[in-house]
């Protein structure tokens, strides 16, 4: 069986956004492949432990996954404030012999620098068309935690087991090791909060995480972390505000002082996304939704309303707004150029992390948050059919059956884009729904 089949197999998916499957990533060929080591959420810190303590798994990984796509070159970009993780990543790859085919960038400390398109301009210089992907200038895009994977798949081992931070407003921030399927109210108690009355978690990262509605969800292949906070937060509640107030607060206050256009880092990579006219169709209620196409171009990093304005207002929501609008009316954004430039203020509108967590008030929160000792035992898990981009798994085992740990329990649909499931404790079958597979430990 070759590598590609391997890691399709395995239900390999990016490891810290949408959930792409990783053999239809690596399914083809690109002149670099990059791995996005930054990790620029706030307070999330997976990424940069796990190449300290994988570094030899992360980089053979990713250097299976450059033969696979043939690049000439592989090129792992890490913030350079994580000196000891560039310092050892350097010396294995020297130590690997894969000097002349792996190489070490190191990234300002800025948001969003692991945003995808924002990553391949640092690390390679060029830009990704408008609405599209780093395919198109010859890049392939995976994260350290997906490299990791990869190199497991190519041991024969399926993607179980999930790395996640829990932080914020917590005694204990933490990072750990959990099977994938376990319920999210166990992991959140990690942190050494047992009573959630008075807090909200966000799902994610502060910036592009949403904030739960309920916490008796399940630990998916895509999830990378949570932040604690009381509800009385600043950013909690700004992040709850809903779509009609948010509308309604737009309409009545924007100056059209195009901050939100003149930060965005997708305008200044020579996009034509441009909030502040989203917020301008806003206020007049424009019905006819085609002069505002380029509202897809947003990647909802959640700069304009959460460091940007300055009135304090909702630009994102109203790209959102109008993105939903154009997708009910199946109208989609053609770009009419091939090539695009940085602005050539962009060097100047850069937005330092620190900066950032004080504005959102987590400078207090801006802890490290270690890898717990030992591993996540739960006695149940609930995998979800679903935790990827395309087609759910379908069911390839009945009520009753035992599983082993590794064992697969749901597989691609025929002829569809998907990822196969795998068992993440071993114990027998206790449910199968249309969301989801439970296993009860033995």
């Amino acid at each position: 069986m070759n590598l590609l089949d391997k890691v399709k197999d395995a239900g390999v998916i990016g490891a810290g956004g949408a959930g792409f499957p990783t053999h239809a990533k690596l399914s083809g060929k690109a002149e670099f492949i990059l791995l996005n080591g930054a990790e620029c959420e706030p307070l999330l810190r997976v990424d940069q432990q796990l190449m300290k303590i994988y570094h030899n798994e992360i980089i053979m990984g990713f250097e299976a996954a450059r033969e696979l796509v043939s690049a000439k070159k592989g090129i792992i970009g890490v913030k350079e404030k994580h000196k000891e993780a560039i310092s050892i990543l350097r010396n294995r790859i020297i130590e690997l012999n894969l000097k002349e085919k792996i190489e070490v960038k190191e990234l300002q400390d800025i948001y969003p620098a692991g945003d995808e398109q924002v990553l391949v301009y640092e690390l390679t210089g060029r830009v990704v068309p408008e609405a599209g992907i780093p395919i198109q200038v010859g890049c392939v895009v995976v994260n350290s935690e997906t490299s990791l994977n990869i190199y497991n798949a190519s041991l024969g081992k399926s993607v179980t087991r999930k790395y996640i931070t829990v932080s914020g407003d917590v005694p204990s921030p933490v990072t750990a090791c959990v099977p994938v399927g376990t319920k999210i109210i166990d992991v959140l108690k990690l942190s050494g909060i047992t009573e959630f009355d008075d807090y909200a978690v966000i799902d994610g990262g502060p910036m592009m995480g949403p904030v739960m509605k309920h916490l008796d969800g399940y630990i998916t292949k895509k999830n990378k972390g949570f932040v604690i906070l009381k509800k009385e937060h600043s950013l909690i509640r700004k992040k709850s505000t809903e779509m009609k107030q948010a509308r309604r607060v737009n309409r009545a206050s924007c100056e059209q002082c195009r901050m939100c256009t003149d930060m965005c880092p997708r305008y200044l990579l020579g996009h034509d996304t441009q909030p502040h006219k989203m917020m301008r169709a806003m206020a007049y209620n424009l019905e006819n939704v085609e002069g505002q196409k380029n509202a897809q171009l947003c990647c909802q990093c959640n700069l304009c309303e959460l460091f940007s304005c300055p009135a304090g207002l909702y630009p994102k929501a109203s790209n959102v707004y109008f993105k939903e609008k154009l997708f009910e009316q199946k109208i989609k954004y053609r770009s009419i150029k091939d090539t695009f430039e940085p602005r050539k203020a962009r060097q100047y509108r850069l937005i330092p992390s620190k900066r950032l967590i004080a504005r959102l008030g987590l400078k207090s929160f801006d802890r490290p948050a270690p890898f717990m000792d030992g591993f996540v035992e739960p006695e149940e898990v609930h995998v979800l059919r679903s935790q990827h981009v395309g087609a759910p798994a379908t069911s390839v085992v009945s009520v009753g059956a035992h599983v082993e740990e590794g064992d697969l329990i749901g597989g691609i649909p025929e002829g569809s884009l998907g990822a196969p499931i795998h068992a993440s404790i071993s114990g027998t079958i206790t449910e199968i729904t249309n969301e989801f597979i439970s296993i009860r430990r033995n």
